[in-house]
């Protein structure tokens, strides 16, 4: 993956971890944290999603779209795990 990838994967992990953080209010790790998590999920969700059959797109708002979706459901994830 060259660096423009990388960065551009950094920019939309970071929206992703901000919406992320408002969608899972009481569950976030602070605005910090949320970003972190965002572009975990960003990360997640550009290789789990194919690997499912679900189209990621080209564009901006499907990538920060399904990148927030990833980190939704890491956010519920390391809730659970928190809990236990």
């Amino acid at each position: 993956m060259e660096f423009s990838g990388v960065l551009a994967m950094v920019f939309i992990g970071a929206i992703a971890g901000w919406l992320s953080g408002k969608i899972m209010e009481g569950r976030g790790f602070g605005l910090i944290g949320n970003i972190i998590v965002g572009i975990v999920g960003a990360f997640l969700a550009g290789t789990i999603f194919p690997a499912l059959g679900f189209a990621v797109g080209g564009g901006l708002l499907s990538s920060i779209f399904f990148a927030t979706i990833g980190a939704v459901i890491l956010l519920f994830l390391i809730g659970l795990i928190r809990k236990a």
